[in-house]
């Protein structure tokens, strides 16, 4: 069965548009909220004579994508071809106002997400829903594929840890669709909301080769600067962590989030102490060490050993491969190797200026304290996330759409 996405069941199905007839509508979306045939959701609902678009958002990169580092702000500004206003949520504010929200009647969120807690397109719909319970708007979402599909990995994110990159106690790896996160955000926060979801047709996320994104049948469109492909995708969840440290984590070059490095690394020597401290978690994909010169960010302009992770062959194996215990492995291997390395970086980190990034990535500070506790083994750290995971499996099951 072809695959389709919310957005295609929306412009194919005048039954699913009558609702919005009449009402003022303004979308959420970036580069990633396009159609079949690659029109971007804006011009496509636009096309749509019954349809009223009054206002646009844009996350995190902008709605049609303006911003190649991370941690830039985009700006608001008048969209030239439709003429309507084009609120930024990653600028002057990351919730929408109250001025920005007397632009609608109905919200239409239509945005891929990677599968990761961290993404800060989840805390985005957060935030979006949580004014339009305030403001009694409507709120339709537009369902995409999770290209990472349904496993589960890490802790979940601890009380008072929340912030931008911690919408709420989610693992890192959470396996939902951003239609089933919206479910179970209205749940979790008992919001008082009229919000629906276009589910998708024909979404198969155990299915290989895709496990998670219709290999073939989609293109991949980014939907941030530094995610590139569904290799990235997959790795996500365990090197988004290198944000919090100082290791290049590809950023500047043409392989951003799928592989790691400094200038004063040993890769083999490092890839050889992750295979000596726990072998299990490096299961389902491949090491390679290398060398990389980043453009731009850590490292700029100078060469980094490094450790790209390979996740395309025939040795990926979807259900054994754990990105989040592997890059916390690599972590732990450093600390081994170099006790001293200056390993976690200090700095303000998605407006957060007294936390360390690597516990606001983690929701924690849990997984820092494990690598650097020098007799915690890896069988500890399987200790905490264990029951973590279970409850994750247990509390997500009620939203499972597909």
């Amino acid at each position: 069965m072809p695959i389709s996405f919310g957005l295609d069941r929306l412009l194919n199905d005048p039954q699913l548009r009558r609702p919005l007839t009449g009402q003022r509508l303004a979308l959420v979306a970036h580069p990633a909220s396009v159609t079949a045939d690659l029109t971007h959701a804006l011009d496509a609902l636009a096309q749509q004579p019954e349809l009223s678009l009054s206002a646009a958002f844009g996350p995190q990169h902008g709605l049609r994508g303006d911003k190649q580092d991370n941690m830039v702000e985009s700006p608001d500004y008048l969209d030239p071809q439709h003429g309507i206003p084009v609120f930024s949520l990653y600028g002057t504010v990351r919730r929408p106002t109250d001025a920005m929200m007397a632009h609608c009647d109905c919200l239409l969120i239509d945005l891929q997400d990677l599968g990761c807690r961290i993404y800060t397109f989840i805390t985005t719909l957060r935030y979006l829903l949580e004014a339009a319970a305030a403001h009694g708007k409507r709120v339709l979402i537009l369902d995409r594929p999770n290209p990472a599909g349904r496993p589960v990995e890490g802790l979940l994110l601890r009380p008072g840890w929340e912030s931008f990159v911690g919408a709420g106690p989610l693992p890192m790896r959470h396996g939902l669709t951003m239609g089933e996160l919206a479910a179970w955000f209205i749940a979790e926060l008992k919001l008082d909301l009229d919000c629906d979801v276009i589910t998708m047709d024909g979404w198969q996320p155990e299915q290989a080769p895709g496990f998670g994104w219709p290999l073939g049948e989609r293109n991949w469109i980014n939907p941030s600067p530094n995610a590139p492909n569904l290799s990235m995708a997959r790795c996500y969840a365990g090197t988004v962590m290198l944000e919090g440290t100082t290791l290049s984590e590809g950023r500047g070059t043409t392989r951003p989030l799928e592989l790691f490095g400094a200038p004063d690394l040993d890769a083999r020597r490092l890839i050889a102490r992750m295979h000596a401290l726990a072998p299990q978690w490096l299961a389902g994909c491949r090491l390679r060490d290398c060398h990389f010169e980043p453009t731009f960010h850590k490292h700029s302009g100078r060469l980094c050993n490094g450790v790209q992770i390979h996740v395309e062959d025939a040795s990926y194996q979807h259900q054994r491969f754990h990105p989040w215990r592997l890059m916390a492995l690599a972590f732990k291997a450093i600390r081994a190797e170099m006790p001293d390395y200056p390993l976690w970086r200090d700095f303000p980190y998605e407006y957060e200026h007294d936390r360390l990034a690597i516990d606001l990535i983690n929701g924690s500070p849990l997984l820092r304290q494990w690598v650097d506790d020098p007799d915690a083994t890896p069988g500890d750290l399987d200790a905490l996330c264990a029951p973590d995971e279970s409850a994750w499996l247990e509390r997500r099951r009620d939203f499972l759409r597909y």
